[in-house]
């Protein structure tokens, strides 16, 4: 099973985690002021859902994606092209990732006149990984069920972070994972067409889950993997998707700004 396969490569990660924790080197900030993720999740049934743009060098079904961009340079491109958000792969082993990697977004954005919120990316399924979130410049993290199937240990750490000013995006696959996420009070969810066995997507998967288990309570619902074309964007608007998020598509031939301005087709949100 891949999800095992990605959790086991966490365990030095967070044995360090651990240590720093238990010698009063990793303190938590206090709840602050972070960019506004869930600003990134507003549906306008007449427009395009929001596209929350993903960093990505590289990926288990993949391999190398592109390693020739800075995240300072895909930052900027993607805040001028229209992103309403930033999605940022941490994780090292698989995907090529840096946690630094969300400090430098935020400051090259910030040298760039604007603000973005930002999403910790990577496989997240222990207290201490969202303690050393909550040091970086996210805005939101990500939580899967499947790493996470025990309601209990999911709602806890979805509290953790809200304690520290931070977003939960709870992924879900299906409707059995569905239940789980809405049984632990996640109101941010994203629906993955990529199946994490066997790593083959299915973007209808996605638009079936969504209309046979519409969004409700104010439940904010992100598209994940499969978005390549605009007419993906306006299929995920029409069954209940606020957001999309895109990575590959955008990343693959080196110009993700360009990229990210054709999928838009040329709009571009109101600030």
């Amino acid at each position: 099973m891949q999800l095992e396969r990605f959790k086991e490569a966490k365990a030095a990660e967070i044995a360090t985690l651990r240590k720093a924790l238990d010698a009063g080197e990793l303190v938590p900030p206090e709840a602050g002021q972070r960019v506004d993720f869930l600003a990134a999740l507003t549906l306008d049934k007449q427009a395009l859902p929001n596209v929350i743009a993903e960093y990505k060098r590289a990926s288990p079904s993949r391999g190398i994606i592109c390693q020739s961009l800075s995240v300072e340079e895909v930052a900027v491109q993607y805040a001028d092209a229209g992103a309403s958000a930033l999605s940022i792969l941490t994780e090292e082993r698989f995907f090529d990732g840096q946690i630094t990697y969300l400090e430098r977004a935020r400051d090259a954005l910030r040298k760039h006149g604007v603000q973005l919120p930002l999403l910790r990316k990577d496989f997240l399924f222990d207290p201490v990984q969202v303690y050393a979130t909550a040091q970086t410049a996210a805005s939101a993290l990500l939580l899967i069920v499947r790493l996470l199937p025990d309601v209990r240990a999911l709602r806890k750490l979805r509290e953790l972070a809200e304690s520290f000013g931070l977003s939960a995006v709870v992924e879900v696959f299906d409707a059995q994972d569905l239940a789980l996420a809405r049984e632990s009070g996640a109101k941010i969810l994203q629906v993955n067409a990529r199946d994490l066995d066997t790593l083959t997507v299915d973007r209808q998967a996605c638009l079936r889950l969504a209309e046979a288990n519409p969004p409700e309570n104010a439940e904010r619902w992100i598209c994940a993997s499969g978005i390549s074309e605009p007419e993906h964007l306006q299929a995920c608007a029409e069954v209940g998707f606020c957001a999309c998020l895109v990575g590959t598509s955008l990343m693959r031939d080196g110009q993700p700004g360009q990229a990210l301005s054709t999928l838009l087709g040329g709009y571009h949100r109101a600030d």
